[in-house]
């Protein structure tokens, strides 16, 4: 592994919170939310927009890098590997149906993040063999952003726990109210979207967030 890809795995497992945008709501928004985010401590963002064309998802991923960069904060884009390597992120993150990992990671090259979707033990174990940096495993609990996800749950992903080496990434539906299960069952990130970006005060939810996964906040 590369030395700037070995710095970003440190600062993805230091994160505690994994911030995936929320494209029910307005670009503008979206921006908004996530400098909020940022300023309370998050440090990992996964720009998510199943909707935008091409050219908009990089137009947005350039101003979130920048907004993430001089917090010295990571951004990954889901799905669009060839919007991640265009517009310098640090990573990208792919699912089931998307590229392979492997073809994934040769588009990346050798210093950005890989990350992959799973919700089965077999997944997650495949996942691990592929080379990936980090695990994206759920769903935890339903979900409005998503609402054809496959439901895990936490006993699945304490099952997960202790057969991967990877680091793993708890997502869907998790909030405050819920989170302790999800890190009853080790998980390693929480990932959230309406927690933060459907919160009246994104900057006071993510900090609310931080400080039950116990994080320092400034």
């Amino acid at each position: 592994m590369s030395a700037a890809r070995e710095e970003r795995l440190a600062v993805l497992r230091r994160a505690g919170l994994y911030l995936v945008t929320d494209d029910r709501l307005l670009r503008a928004r979206r921006r908004q939310v996530v400098a909020e985010a940022l300023e309370a401590g998050a440090r990992v963002v996964q720009l998510r927009d199943k909707h935008a064309g091409g050219r908009a998802l990089y137009d947005e991923a350039v101003e979130l890098v920048r907004l993430c960069h001089q917090r010295g904060a990571l951004l990954i884009v889901n799905d669009r590997v060839d919007v991640a390597v265009a517009c310098d992120a640090d990573g990208a993150h792919v699912g089931q149906d998307d590229l392979p990992a492997s073809a994934a990671r040769a588009l990346l090259g050798p210093d950005r993040l890989l990350g992959v979707s799973a919700s089965t033990v077999e997944e997650a174990l495949e996942v691990e063999r592929s080379g990936a940096d980090y695990l994206g495993f759920g769903a935890m609990f339903a979900t409005p952003t998503k609402a054809d996800a496959e439901y895990a749950g936490p006993a699945l992903l304490a099952a997960v726990k202790r057969r991967v080496r990877l680091p793993v990434v708890a997502i869907g539906g998790i909030t405050l109210d819920n989170v302790a299960e999800v890190l009853a069952a080790h998980a390693d990130l929480v990932a959230v979207v309406s927690a933060v970006f459907g919160a009246a005060n994104p900057r006071a939810a993510t900090l609310a967030l931080l400080q039950a996964l116990g994080r320092r906040v400034d």
